[in-house]
């Protein structure tokens, strides 16, 4: 697959693979463009977590083991999240400067002028000083006239550059961009996104576009690493079997002693990119984290690599919604 040439020096060689040990040490991803680089390789999501437990399941990914954070304004629950986050920093003994939080800019408030709006009042919702990344959610704001969805992000984004600035944040990236789009955010402004995040799992692996954007330095982080399991993508006829009972998951997960779940995880981080499960059940969260453990040979990681070519089902594509047109060039857009 071909990208736009970018009108960059490369940054950075592409990340190495995450090396998986055991789960008394940190998984970290590098390199940020940022001194403030530490981001671990397996986070906690909070996308439609049971809204009864969010900070119950925060704390307890937090005691499970978790270092990585991933929230936004758009989920609803930073409130809860938050609080989660103090629960499980207080009964750990832990720093701020522990843990990695992540969250996103929502689309209605890409105004220049009402960027720092969001910003501050994430920051209150979350019981923060500082996030460690902020991303753009979506490269679509909302018309100020009409409330419209539009293509929108440079101007929004250099709001975000001179946030980046006072150390509110220490780093800001993107979400859900087209490599034209990148494009034109490296090539129109003068700090270059320190992360990427966007839909990566077996069914939709994105090896190019994930090692064009190592290559210039960009951290990678993927949303839905168990695809179609997340019962927010409504499955159709057409669609393949959910990943986690996917027949060549099951093989492989049966090979190493690890789940599905743990298989799929250790495959993105092997990539060298982030992942971020979410559960709302602690054995699922704990699970998850024993993600760290599951050792993948070569032939494992070929065989999960090989399930696109039969099954290629992007399940995050709200083009229709927002009537603009997403992931332009991009595997299944």
């Amino acid at each position: 697959m071909l990208f736009p040439s970018v009108s960059l020096v490369l940054l950075a060689p592409a990340i190495a693979a995450a090396a998986l040990g055991s789960n008394d040490h940190v998984q970290v991803q590098q390199p940020l463009t940022s001194e403030f680089s530490k981001i671990p390789s397996l986070g906690f999501g909070t996308w439609n977590l049971d809204q009864s437990n969010v900070s119950e399941a925060v704390s307890a990914a937090l005691h499970t083991g978790y270092r990585h954070i991933d929230c936004a304004t758009v989920y609803g629950n930073q409130k809860a999240v938050g609080k989660g986050i103090a629960h499980g920093l207080k009964s750990l003994n832990l720093h701020r400067s522990d843990i990695w939080v992540t969250s996103k800019l929502w689309n209605d408030h890409h105004d220049p002028s009402l960027v720092e709006e969001a910003l501050t009042q994430t920051l209150h919702d979350l019981g923060l000083a500082y996030l460690d990344l902020w991303l753009m959610h979506w490269p679509v704001g909302n018309a100020p006239d009409t409330g419209k969805s539009q293509l929108d992000y440079l101007q929004a984004w250099y709001a975000m550059e001179d946030i980046h600035k006072t150390g509110r944040v220490r780093n800001i990236g993107l979400s859900n961009f087209s490599p034209a789009q990148l494009e034109d955010i490296i090539d129109h402004s003068d700090t270059l996104p320190s992360v990427h995040q966007f839909e990566v799992h077996p069914y939709l692996p994105q090896s190019g576009w994930i090692e064009f954007q190592q290559e210039l330095g960009i951290s990678v982080t993927a949303y839905s690493p168990f695809a179609n399991t997340n019962p927010t993508y409504k499955s159709g006829k057409d669609d393949p079997p959910f990943l986690l009972i996917n027949l060549d998951m099951l093989a492989v997960a049966a090979k190493n002693g690890c789940t599905t779940a743990q298989v799929a995880l250790a495959w993105g981080m092997s990539r060298g990119y982030s992942v971020i499960p979410k559960s709302s059940h602690v054995d699922h969260i704990k699970e998850n984290f024993g993600a760290l453990d599951c050792q993948l040979d070569l032939e494992d990681l070929d065989r999960i690599d090989d399930i696109s070519e039969k099954y290629l089902k992007r399940f995050n594509n709200p083009s229709k919604d927002y009537g603009v047109k997403l992931f332009d060039g991009l595997e299944d857009a």
